[in-house]
Formats: C-alpha cells, structure tokens, sequence
C-alpha cells in the first residue's frame, strides 16, 4: 500500500465534518445562534484530527521526506502551496477558537466571526484536499522508493500512536491538576 492511501481516508472523514459543519452554519445563519458542544466537537476534531493527526502526518512525514527529493518544479511548487495552506487553515481554526470562546462568554457579537470562519473552512478545505487528491499525492509518490514509502506507512501508525497517547496523557494532567 501506499503512503496515501491513509492520507486519503483521512480526507474522507474530514470531508463527513465539512459536511456537517455546512449543515451546522446554515442553522446559525438562521437562528443567529450557536451550540456552544457543536462548536466544541467541530473544534476537537479540526485541531486533534485534521491539523495534528492529518497535517501532522504530511508535513513531519511526506512533505519532510519529499522535501529532499529532486522535485520538479510544479511539485516544488504545490508542496510550498499546500504547506501555505496549512498555515492559514490554522489562522482560520484559531480565529473560530477565539469566536467560540467570545460567544461562550455571553458574547452575541461573535456570531459572525463565527460564521466567517466556519465559513471558509467550508469553502477552503474542499479545494485544499482536491489538490492534495488530484493534483500532489498521487504524481509524488514516484520520488519514493517501495521500502521508502513502506517506511512512510510505518512512520504514520507510530505518529498515530503518540498522537492518541499525548491527546489523553495531556487529558488526565488536566483533570488532575482541575480537581488538586
């Protein structure tokens, strides 16, 4: 198997959450109010699963390891793009945290902020996994060697493991410093 076929599964369920958080704008839109537990779980997953998890994976394990290889220019193109691109989706993650953590406060002006950046996180993150898809996986996994790309998906479960490990250590810390 290759590299991206992980990569993209990963897509797929992302792809379920901008689903759902298409259906989730258009009620605040309507009502002109948010549920603050919605927000939370669309947050958890964008920052746990899509940037940590996902992104984590492509930029500490793909793109570092595609970085070092003799890249055509278009490919040397598209990584510096979609490396641009995670750096704004996370401008855009930390703008709806900031809204959420306002509206929670009792703060009804940032119903828009809110609806702004949701927004362009439904907007963006299509566009962004297309080319990811169509675009960069697929023609880049010819700079890799089989054992290279074997590697790659061995180096995936590991920063998958230490991921979930870090997640739930940081959880218990929480707790146990919250009920001290």
């Amino acid at each position: 198997m290759q590299p991206i076929g992980p990569l993209m599964k990963e897509h797929r369920l992302i792809e379920k959450l901008i689903t759902f958080m298409s259906v989730e704008l258009e009620k605040i839109r309507q009502e002109r109010q948010a549920d603050i537990d919605i927000l939370e779980k669309i947050l958890d997953f964008i920052k746990i699963y899509a940037e940590k998890c996902h992104h984590g994976k492509e930029e500490e394990i793909l793109f570092r390891g595609l970085d070092k290889k003799p890249l055509i220019p278009e490919h040397r193109q598209i990584l510096k793009e979609l490396l641009a691109e995670h750096k704004y989706i996370r401008g855009v993650v930390n703008s709806l945290q900031l809204a959420k953590i306002r509206y929670s406060e009792g703060n009804v002006d940032s119903i828009p902020a809110i609806m702004e950046a949701m927004d362009e996180l439904t907007i963006f993150y299509p566009r962004h996994i297309e080319k990811e898809d169509q675009r960069f996986f697929l023609p880049v996994m010819k700079y890799l060697s089989p054992a290279e790309q074997e590697n790659m998906l061995i180096s995936f479960g590991e920063f998958d493991q230490i991921l979930i490990h870090d997640k739930y250590q940081l959880m218990i810390r929480e707790l146990e410093q919250a009920h001290a």
